[in-house]
């Protein structure tokens, strides 16, 4: 069974123009050509399409996601990290819509406002006590009297970073890269970068234990599933963890 351009562009979303140019550009090419000049496009065709629109939603370009399909033999494997991923988020937002719906019933019914109801799925606080078990109350301290003391707009870009990190990590090891490698080392070179910008942790400290630090987080990443999919799953935190450690080993 196949779908004509027109089937598949109303289901995805999309136009049939992104589709003739994903196929010009090598990304998706459709499974047949009929007489009349239209494409069709058949089920391994469809999953492809669904990798292709999961990456995008990731942030990534379209070199780059073609860099990560012909880098990915096991669709299977690729499309559990995005699931993983979709899952947390989907988690994040179900308890911010919740939120904010309660919000809404106490203005339109002149109720009560709790404020501790108000912020569930916004809190960046929600490690808290793993932290201080980790690593003690000073650095969870001065990292949350950074993160407060920031403006939105110094936050935004925060996270931002934070993401995009996430993303390259997730294509590289989508790729299958060496962890060791110089293009899997250079990210790991920004993670670390970006945990010295964090104040309170070894990493920014000096005369902390920042190598000890960096592969207890790399470690950290594997055996929670929370971290993981930040990372694609289980498996690209056990790549994101390789790097990581390669790195601490060979520069901290």
């Amino acid at each position: 069974m196949d779908w004509s351009i027109q089937e598949i562009a109303k289901l995805a979303g999309t136009t049939s123009r992104t589709l003739r140019h994903y196929d010009d550009i090598g990304l998706l090419a459709p499974s047949r050509v009929g007489a009349n000049g239209y494409r069709y496009y058949d089920r391994p065709a469809l999953v492809r399409l669904q990798r292709v629109l999961l990456l995008r939603e990731l942030g990534l370009g379209l070199p780059a996601i073609a860099e990560v399909l012909d880098g990915q033999r096991d669709e299977s494997r690729a499309l559990e990290a995005h699931l993983a991923w979709l899952r947390q988020e989907q988690a994040r937002l179900a308890r911010q819509v919740a939120s904010v719906e309660r919000t809404i019933e106490a203005v339109e019914g002149g109720g009560e406002i709790m404020a501790k109801d108000m912020f569930d799925g916004f809190d960046h606080t929600q490690y808290r006590e793993e932290v201080e078990q980790r690593w003690g109350r000073d650095v969870y301290a001065r990292s949350d009297a950074w993160w407060r003391g920031m403006a939105d707009d110094e936050r935004q870009a925060w996270k931002e970073r934070a993401a995009s990190l996430g993303r390259d990590w997730i294509a590289a090891a989508e790729r299958g890269i060496d962890p060791g490698g110089d293009e899997a080392q250079a990210l790991a070179r920004r993670h670390v970068e970006w945990l010295t910008g964090i104040p309170g942790t070894p990493t920014a400290e000096h005369g902390g234990d920042a190598k000890a630090y960096v592969v207890g987080l790399g470690e950290m990443y594997v055996a929670d599933e929370r971290f993981a999919a930040n990372y694609g799953g289980e498996s690209g935190a056990r790549f994101v963890r390789d790097a990581l450690r390669a790195f601490a080993e060979a520069n901290l």
